[in-house]
């Protein structure tokens, strides 16, 4: 199983950027994605998440109404939306498998995550 995420870069405060996430190995319909990010000195922090089948969604209160994923299965991609960037979503941003069903009180921990990718690095600055 292989994850690639792209679509990171540097972009300026208020600014947009769409993450992609290419599953291979692995049919992502029967699977839940997360979104992480890691930055320098800190610990790996659940963004966002979607579940198999019905596509339900949690995100990080710090992202939540800027932040949207999304899933195509038939892509086997998923895709992180991110809008009105701030300096401290600056991040390696990685995506993450799990073949099961989370809920609110473990979506966000990298425990919980099979397969991750390799992650892809946002920069917001001015």
């Amino acid at each position: 199983v292989q994850l690639q995420a792209s679509g990171g870069g540097l972009v300026q405060p208020g600014g947009s950027l769409i993450l992609s996430c290419v599953v291979s190995g692995l049919a992502i319909d029967g699977y839940s994605i997360g979104w992480f990010r890691q930055a320098p000195g800190k610990g790996r922090e659940g963004v966002s998440y979607i579940s198999m089948y019905r596509g339900r969604t949690f995100s990080a209160g710090s992202v939540r109404g800027r932040f949207t994923i999304s899933r195509d299965n038939a892509k086997n991609t998923v895709y992180l939306q991110m809008n009105s960037l701030k300096i401290e979503d600056t991040a390696d941003y990685y995506c993450a498998v799990t073949p099961r069903s989370l809920i609110l009180s473990s979506w966000s921990d990298p425990g919980q995550y099979d397969y991750w990718g390799q992650g892809t690095q946002v920069t917001v600055s001015s």
